[in-house]
């Protein structure tokens, strides 16, 4: 991995924008001392939390709150780190951050710090990333999963499985550059045993990391219908609370409402649409058109039906428009009217679930099956945060292996697949990693971390 080619300082306020009890600006760089020396007329002892004045140009107090000094390498980012921790007021932030620019410091891009810390072997690309999945986790399970990246378990576990790539590859190598020593062990079992343990590792990690995706990612799901089927009472069930009106008059909800919940930690987003049908209404039409929308990029449909009146030919017609969308559940709504019990039912043309969203009779049946769809198993202490790009480089590395599994008998070809698998196993930890994924990685972070 290269050093941080960059030997500029940046500085950026590390605390959300507004007012606040306390805000930090972080500076970072080989100008920390100096900058240091220009804003608190010292340099606080290292990693020893000093209480001090900070000082403008003309010598001014600015605020008073804790400075901190971290000598490179012992820092986040493995170059000198300054940290002053003063009042939140935006006014006086600026103050701060205004003054460290002048003395020598540049304004720090989204992400920079922890793009340095890669950069300088801190941390790699799957803990930098997890840096960010831990501030954005909308769940406990994510946030423990995302830390349980960050303190490097799942890169602990692609290097392991990296390890035996190489090892499988060294031996395939030796057959290749002795053929004279005959080490024909290909056929015999040695290679056929080292890589079928190999690819059981490899679908340990990958289950784990699908599991990590998806409480990253979550689910997305579409509530669809013809007016006053009860999608709205259904939105208000699963979230546990009155989050869209419901009232007897068919065509009430106009727009798309979005909400999210946690179903066992996992979460998901839930889009309630416009009742289907024809209408003259202007602004009713407006809403339809977005509830189609909503519709196609949406991974579960949820075809909400009067159960009294049962599926008729509209629901036919917008079943067929949701080709699209990989999972679809007829949802026979009002049973408490009619007196039926819950049920979810496997059928030729579907699941069928019939519940009461009035009553929230047949609800859990319903939140289950949305986590068997998607994939959810039990969350244990082997679930790591994953992005969408980690679990595809861990297929394209299954992929490599079945291609070798299936080459065993052309060397040249075996050797040529578990060198891939090796190089998309890199790109997860960082150790082969373009400058364009970098920027794009890293762009999505916040100022100031």
């Amino acid at each position: 991995m290269a050093t941080n080619p960059d030997d500029t300082t940046i500085v950026a306020i590390a605390t959300p924008p507004g007012r606040g009890s306390i805000g930090v600006v972080r500076v970072s760089g080989p100008l920390a001392k100096k900058i240091a020396y220009g804003v608190l007329g010292r340099v606080p002892a290292p990693r020893y939390a000093a209480y001090l004045d900070f000082y403008d140009e003309q010598g001014h107090t600015i605020d008073r709150g804790i400075a901190l000094f971290f000598p490179g390498p012992h820092s986040y980012t493995g170059e000198d780190v300054l940290e002053l921790q003063g009042h939140g007021g935006t006014v006086v932030m600026q103050c701060v951050l205004k003054r460290c620019l002048a003395l020598g410091a540049r304004l720090a891009e989204p992400g920079e710090f922890t793009r340095r810390a890669y950069l300088n072997d801190k941390l790699d690309l799957a803990q930098a990333e997890a840096v960010a999945d831990l501030i954005e986790a909308s769940t406990l399970q994510a946030a423990q999963s995302a830390m349980r990246s960050l303190s490097g378990e799942f890169s602990a576990h692609i290097h392991a499985l990296r390890d035996e790539l190489v090892d499988l590859r060294l031996y395939v190598e030796a057959c290749l550059d002795f053929p004279e020593e005959d080490i024909d062990q290909i056929h015999a079992g040695h290679v056929v045993q080292r890589l079928s343990l190999v690819s059981d590792r490899l679908n340990r990690l990958l289950a784990s990391a699908r599991q990590g995706s998806l409480l990253r990612e979550g689910i997305h799901v579409v509530l669809v219908g013809q007016p006053n089927v009860g999608k709205s009472s259904l939105m208000n069930q699963l979230s546990g609370e009155e989050i869209a009106i419901v009232t007897a008059i068919a065509g009430t909800t106009r727009d798309t409402l979005k909400n999210e919940i946690q179903i066992e930690g996992v979460p998901v987003h839930i889009i309630d649409t416009a009742g289907l049908r024809e209408t003259g209404d202007e602004v009713e039409r407006a809403g339809i058109a977005r509830t189609w929308k909503a519709a196609e990029s949406a991974q579960i449909a949820l075809i909400l039906v009067d159960v009294a009146h049962g599926i008729t030919d509209t629901e036919s017609r917008i079943i067929e428009r949701l080709h699209t969308v990989p999972h679809r559940i007829w949802i026979h709504n009002k049973i408490d009217l009619i007196g039926l019990k819950p049920e979810l039912r496997n059928e030729e043309d579907g699941t069928h679930i019939y519940l009461s969203a009035k009553t929230g009779a047949g609800v859990n049946l319903l939140r289950s099956h949305l986590l068997r769809l998607a994939g959810w198993q039990a969350a244990g202490e082997g679930v790591y945060m994953a992005r969408e790009r980690h679990v595809n480089a861990l297929n394209q590395v299954r992929t490599c292996l079945q291609r070798a599994a299936e080459n065993l008998g052309q060397l040249e070809l075996l050797a040529e697949e578990l060198r891939l698998a090796q190089e998309a196993l890199n790109t997860i930890t960082g150790e082969f990693t373009t400058d364009d994924l970098l920027g794009e990685i890293f762009g999505r972070f916040c100022i100031g971390k």
